[in-house]
């Protein structure tokens, strides 16, 4: 009886049979990932967001990526097209656990709107406890401030505290290998949330499991995923390069796999 079913229960049952987007957190530069950053100008892609700028940690500061120091005609040439496209266009902005100063991130964060007017940012390596939640909610109203209506994706990587949820507008709740996203759990607190609040990003996905691993998202609540067989034993940034089965993946994209 379905007066008897909880509305949190009720949209995960949706979420199963909802069609998913795509994320892309960030290929190589387009210097030397043209083919990758072309791909993406396919008509017709149920593109959620695209990060730019991303990368692996940078040494000595460990700080991954960012918008540079002036305006990069590669990065411009890459961007212009998405966003004609409609695509949504973060700049990537790498929170490193809540050790990075306010000012280093408004910094980048204006760069990226100057230079590539970026419609938001994906925060990499957020912090998901209770302690860090302040200093998030503090950088969210800025950036919101820097751009009114700034989308803001969370990535955590985790499933974090309920309270970010009040502050981003999308949270990766996983980031990581196949091995461990198979027998991964939501938190319960997400079934108050909808799909379109979530996304998945994970590495190591074999073509034989790309149906599995799209069953996993949807039974979890996760409305935006991005799933590649690279690896980070491949390359220190596995999601550099195109997944192999990439035509494969995509055309699975939107209506539900059956179960």
């Amino acid at each position: 009886m379905s007066y008897l079913i909880s509305p949190g229960y009720r949209r995960a049952l949706a979420a199963r049979k909802a069609p998913l987007r795509l994320a892309v957190p960030g290929f190589a530069h387009p210097l030397v990932a043209p083919a990758e950053w072309g791909g993406l100008q396919r008509a017709g892609l149920p593109l959620d967001w695209v990060a730019i700028g991303g990368g692996a940690p940078r040494e000595p500061d460990g700080v991954s990526g960012g918008p540079g120091s002036r305006q990069d005609p590669y990065w411009l040439s890459a961007v212009v097209p998405l966003r004609t496209s409609g695509a949504r266009v973060l700049g990537h902005l790498d929170v490193r656990y809540g050790t990075r100063s306010f000012g280093e991130l408004l910094s980048d964060a204006q760069r990226y709107l100057n230079w590539y007017r970026v419609d938001g940012f994906a925060l990499a390596r957020c912090p998901d406890d209770e302690a860090g939640l302040s200093g998030i909610r503090r950088m969210a109203g800025a950036l919101r401030t820097l751009h009114d209506g700034a989308h803001l994706v969370l990535s955590h990587g985790t499933h974090p505290s309920p309270g970010y949820a009040d502050v981003g507008d999308q949270l990766v709740t996983y980031a990581g290998p196949w091995s461990g996203y198979r027998w991964s759990r939501a938190a319960e607190w997400t079934v108050d949330h909808p799909p379109e609040r979530f996304c998945h990003l994970v590495h190591g996905v074999p073509r034989t499991h790309l149906d599995e691993a799209l069953r996993v998202a949807r039974w979890q609540g996760a409305g935006t995923v991005y799933f590649t067989d690279r690896t980070d034993r491949d390359a220190l940034d596995p999601w550099e390069s195109l997944p192999g089965y990439w035509d494969d993946f995509v055309s699975r994209i939107g209506p539900g796999v059956s179960e």
